[in-house]
């Protein structure tokens, strides 16, 4: 059930998407840096999601990788307080104190 509701999702957006670019079809100048150059609107629009989409993954990815490093950190300090636990649970206990 919840792949036949993926396939729906994805379908929509990819029908609502091929709507826009036909609605669309505008070329507008694109200036950058370098120069300049003619596209169409729904083209310059996907471009410019792809370029965003894969600036954010890659700031997320940073902040994911420093997040993995500190788990393990935290799961190998977690393991020596067990080890440690265990091994103060293996100790007799004194009561002459």
């Amino acid at each position: 059930m919840g792949k036949v509701l993926t396939f729906l999702l994805v379908l929509a957006i990819v029908l609502f998407g091929l709507s826009f670019a036909l609605l669309n079809p505008q070329p507008v100048t694109i200036d950058y840096y370098f120069g300049a150059r003619e596209a169409r609107l729904s083209l310059a629009l996907v471009v410019a999601l792809i370029i965003g989409v894969m600036l954010g993954i890659l700031t997320a990815s940073g902040v994911m990788l420093r997040q993995r490093s500190e788990l393990g950190r935290l799961r190998r300090k977690n393991q020596r307080a067990h080890r440690e636990l265990e091994e103060l649970r293996r100790l007799p206990i004194n009561e002459n104190l």
